[in-house]
């Protein structure tokens, strides 16, 4: 891969939570204003999830850590502390990238041990963030589930997926693939506040409708709703108008959790924007991560009409509201970084 303009710097302690003895070399670039890559090498892909998590899924594949989508809510924010960084400014600007993914999971997948178990991608940060234009990961990633027979599923709010449109649908033919969209702002200013690194949400129904033509079904994540500020009635009711026009075949809710230190940051936004929400937000969540039962029942019963008048209720077969569980610390040890 080739940085224009770049300024590359390799030092030996730069992440301690990948191990002080590890080569880590950061790259910055204009195109990236702000941002820096930690390019490293992964000895492992797969990343097994315990039976805890609750997860539909027994394994996950990652092939960034940190995003730069900034999601104010992200829940996985606070994993990034796992690397000695912050859950904050350093989460959406000190991002590692694991060069060499496609051809470790290749290794793995080749094993006589592996069953063909459903990978899951997206679970923790978005593999079609913008950096994938650079490092094209998913390319190989997609190729390498395919030809091991092994199905997968992707979650994303990146249009980048559309390069890959053709890999996927050749890909669809030989193991199960399953796309989703993330897609629960349609307001584009609020979207722009909240997820200012993130497509528009008319690029993202343009992904979704794309995803259709393609002849392959595209689940969207409406998640997620954030208390007084996209529960209401007309911002739902546009967003699955929207959603279905697009040719989304069904949609999973799920109320906004705050956990860990993913709840202070969000909220210092809230107080710096939305001052008066702050009181209300302490009712409503407690000392804890979770809207109250309460609240759930309020919204499904606001959703429930949308699904079934907008035909959204088909599809993959998921609760129309739910609670994701938290987030899984990859257990991977990482070698030293790819040269030029």
């Amino acid at each position: 891969m080739r940085w224009t303009t770049q300024a590359v710097d390799v030092d030996d302690g730069a992440l301690p939570g990948l191990g002080r003895s590890d080569l880590v070399r950061r790259v910055q670039t204009p195109e990236f204003d702000g941002i820096t890559f930690h390019e490293v090498l992964c000895k492992s892909a797969l990343n097994k999830t315990p039976e805890a998590s609750r997860l539909p899924f027994e394994y996950t594949v990652n092939t960034f850590r940190g995003c730069s989508h900034a999601c104010r809510y992200c829940f996985a924010r606070p994993t990034h502390e796992y690397l000695g960084l912050d859950a904050g400014h350093d989460f959406d600007a000190q991002l590692v990238v694991k060069t060499n993914v496609a051809a470790v999971l290749r290794r793995e997948l080749a094993r006589k041990s592996w069953k063909r178990q459903h990978v899951a991608l997206g679970t923790n940060t978005d593999p079609y963030q913008r950096a994938e234009g650079r490092y094209r990961l998913m390319p190989g990633v997609i190729g390498a589930l395919a030809e091991s027979g092994t199905p997968f599923s992707i979650l994303t709010k990146g249009t980048l997926l559309r390069r890959d449109l053709s890999l996927l649908t050749l890909a669809s033919r030989q193991v199960d693939v399953r796309l989703s969209v993330s897609l629960a702002i349609g307001d584009l200013e609020l979207q722009q506040q909240i997820e200012p690194g993130t497509p528009s949400p008319k690029a993202r129904l343009d992904l979704i409708r794309a995803i259709t033509d393609a002849g392959m079904s595209c689940h969207v994540m409406v998640a997620p709703v954030i208390p007084y500020l996209t529960d209401s009635r007309r911002h739902l009711e546009g967003l699955f108008a929207g959603l279905a026009a697009a040719g989304a075949s069904g949609v999973t809710v799920i109320p906004m959790h705050l956990r860990g230190s993913t709840r202070g940051w969000f909220l210092s936004w809230l107080g710096s924007e939305h001052p008066a929400l702050l009181p209300r937000y302490r009712r409503l969540y407690g000392r804890g991560a979770y809207v109250g039962r309460e609240y759930t029942r309020w919204l499904e019963a606001r959703v429930d009409p949308l699904v079934e008048q907008f035909g959204l209720g088909s599809g993959r077969k998921a609760p129309r509201t739910a609670a994701l569980p938290a987030p899984v610390r990859e257990r991977e040890t990482i070698g030293p970084p790819t040269l030029f």
